[in-house]
């Protein structure tokens, strides 16, 4: 049964989470404290992090940046802030998604559920296959990437968006269809959430950000790998 951690200070929104989670067969947790809700989340003992913005102790943002130092499970904020700039922070510091408050339980479901699925595929890769370009290394068994013999940590999003380029190098993928290839329809964003994604990997794998190697800009275009 799949574990899901709910960190939200306000327990008609965290009770109403955790009771349509129940529901639909999950085991849920909740935390209302955001250092403590910190300390959970990093026991790895999760499959999916819930975590609201505004807690006491430690924000949500936070929370988010330390779990990304260490772990690729899938991060969902829900939020009352609802500002594109609160929204495009929390996908740069490493949440997959991000649902507005008041919102449905069933969209919290569906989304919830479409993470899951792609982590899990993630995973479940078993080709013995590396990629390897100009220094850059990504090892689809293991899900690592490396730089010139120094291993690199993507979110789970990041390294879905860099292996989708890198496996169709020379190919132009317009905002719209790497948004819809990594995102689906289920989830929250827009050609920002590609850019802001792309611009984090850049500064991951590329020597100079401002000048890439790997991943090109074609403007009113989209991207392209370039091998």
């Amino acid at each position: 049964m799949k574990r899901i951690l709910i960190i939200e200070d306000d327990m008609d929104i965290a009770g109403l989470e955790r009771d349509y989670l129940q529901l639909n067969g999950y085991t849920a947790e909740i935390v209302q404290d955001g250092e403590l809700g910190l300390k959970k989340a990093m026991t790895a003992m999760y499959d999916v992090i819930v975590v609201d913005l505004m807690l006491p102790q430690k924000d949500g943002f936070e929370i988010i940046r330390e779990i990304r130092k260490k772990l690729e499970i899938p991060i969902i904020v829900v939020s009352a802030r609802n500002e594109d700039i609160d929204k495009i922070r929390g996908l740069d510091f490493g949440a997959d998604d991000y649902l507005t408050k008041p919102f449905s339980p069933a969209e919290l479901i569906a989304r919830i559920k479409s993470h899951l699925r792609r982590y899990e595929r993630l995973k479940g890769h078993t080709i013995s296959e590396i990629i390897a370009h100009r220094g850059l290394e990504i090892n689809i068994a293991s899900h690592k990437v490396i730089v010139n013999s120094i291993p690199v940590q993507l979110t789970t999003k990041e390294y879905e968006l860099l292996l989708f380029l890198a496996t169709n190098p020379n190919i132009v993928f317009s905002k719209a269809h790497i948004f819809d290839k990594i995102w689906g329809d289920e989830c929250y964003g827009d050609n920002a959430t590609v850019a802001v994604h792309i611009q984090k990997i850049r500064k991951k794998i590329e020597k100079d950000p401002t000048n890439p190697e790997y991943i090109e800009t074609l403007w009113g275009t989209g991207y392209r790998f370039n091998p």
